[in-house]
Formats: C-alpha cells, sequence, structure tokens
C-alpha cells in the first residue's frame, strides 16, 4: 500500500472543516464510491458519522496525494 501525502491545501482545508487524517485515509482506502476527476485526480466519497467526505486526490508512483477534502450535511450527488 502507497503511502499518503497531504498537499498544504489539503492540510488547511482539513483543519478548518475539523476533518482528521485517518477519516481521509478511510475514504481513500474504503470509499463508498470513487469516481474520476480532472488532471488525473480521483475523489473518493464516504459516509461518516453525520457528515458526507469528498477527499481529492492523485495517485502518484511513490505515494498517494491527497489535494483537498470537503464535507457536506447532504450527499454530493442525488
Amino acid at each position: 500500500m502507497k503511502s499518503i501525502r497531504y498537499d498544504r491545501h489539503a492540510k488547511r482545508r482539513m483543519k478548518e472543516r475539523e476533518v482528521i487524517e485517518e477519516e481521509a485515509e478511510m475514504a481513500i482506502n474504503n470509499p463508498d464510491y470513487i469516481e474520476p476527476s480532472i488532471k488525473g485526480r480521483q475523489n473518493a466519497y464516504k459516509f461518516m458519522g453525520n457528515r458526507f467526505l469528498r477527499v481529492t486526490f492523485k495517485e502518484e508512483p511513490e505515494n498517494i496525494l491527497v489535494i483537498t477534502v470537503t464535507v457536506r450535511k447532504r450527499p454530493f450527488r442525488g
């Protein structure tokens, strides 16, 4: 399994949105669903507790780079 690194932007968003690394990693490793995004990135979606997480990441040769994390109270798609 590749190690997971966090972009500076992702770290700031996680702090603002009160998401811990374990939650982001769970979304990547065991998503409810996953879809392709722009620039070779992927979005991993996971329902946790009373909120929905979207973790945008890019798979690199050596590791997985988390770009950003978004939180909603409602699902991202209907």
